[in-house]
């Protein structure tokens, strides 16, 4: 299929994005000395399924949400699967929808979505997602604001694809993390990360599959790649200390998401991360991604500093 790509590019990145696909990047690549590489794990350019894209917006929630829907102020809002395969609606709908074009220059983008209960869900409001080419990588912001007359609860996140191989490290501090049964529904809490699921010092990305909750995170997360001597940072301002982490077995990508809310926060005493908003009110989540370069620091899968 051909969708409309738009795109921001420097000397040494560049990025594109198919508004119509769900606000979704297609690619993200850095120039190095030997050439143009992928960051993102690049579309095919074929597949309308976002899942195939390189990072695409997570509004008006993220993660899973189990029991048919949620309960609001006495009231309870039906909310039904939007994934084929996919028992529980998942990342809310704006992943599902097609975005315009608001702004176009040299080193922005921005998008934006006006949704009305999409899929019959109960949200309406309006998201607008912003890229910013920085002169070591990039940025996002993605914003919703409610426009129903009865308030809700949002979440918001985003969900980058890093390509990856076996020499490819993670460090990512946090404090403990969500196990699930049969499926990645959360049922027990621990601090006792499960053998290779500790990322609190450089570690490589083999192992049985993770698709989980972390907890405890300090909004930073560092994907070296020492056979490309760079590394990539990913920097979430105000964490809420919540990111989703799915390491599929075999695959040459993995995704470590920034997010605002657990897996089922909807069910969960408190509803952790959740944001209820009122008609006119915005919720805001800003995600840098910077790459730099490695010396002999790449020896202990550590950026140079």
């Amino acid at each position: 299929m051909q969708a409309p790509a738009i795109g921001l590019e420097s000397s040494t990145q560049r990025l594109y994005l198919a508004p119509e696909l769900g606000g979704a990047i297609t690619a993200w690549d850095w120039k190095s000395p030997e050439g143009w590489t992928p960051i993102f794990r690049p579309w095919d350019g074929k597949s309308e399924d976002r899942y195939t894209m390189a990072c695409f917006p997570l509004v008006p929630w993220s993660n899973r949400i189990t029991q048919g829907g949620f309960e609001q102020h006495g009231v309870f809002h039906p909310v039904a699967p939007n994934r084929a395969g996919e028992p529980y609606p998942i990342h809310g709908d704006g992943w599902l929808q097609a975005w315009s074009v608001t702004e176009q220059g040299m080193n922005r983008i921005r998008l934006a979505l006006e949704s009305h209960r999409h899929g019959g869900n109960p949200y309406d409001y309006m998201a607008s997602q912003s890229v910013t080419l920085l002169p070591n990588g990039i940025a996002i912001e993605l914003m919703a604001m409610h426009l129903g007359d009865e308030a809700l609860p949002y979440g918001l996140g985003l969900h980058p694809y890093f390509v990856r191989n076996e020499e490819t490290l993670l460090l990512a501090k946090t404090g403990g993390v969500w196990l699930a049964g049969a499926d990645p529904i959360p049922i027990r809490h621990t601090t006792d990360f499960p053998p290779t699921w500790d990322y609190n010092r450089p570690a490589p990305l083999s192992g049985p599959p993770i698709d989980n909750c972390f907890t405890g995170w300090d909004g930073h997360a560092t994907i070296t790649y020492p056979d490309r001597r760079f590394a990539v940072t990913m920097t979430m301002s105000d964490c809420k200390g919540y990111s989703l982490m799915y390491r599929p077995p075999g695959e040459p990508y993995f995704c470590y998401e920034p997010i605002t809310q657990p897996i089922d926060a909807f069910h969960m005493p408190g509803r952790p991360g959740l944001v209820e908003l009122t008609r006119g009110s915005s919720t805001v989540l800003r995600v840098k991604f910077e790459f730099e370069t490695l010396d002999g620091a790449a020896q202990s899968g550590l950026p140079a500093r």
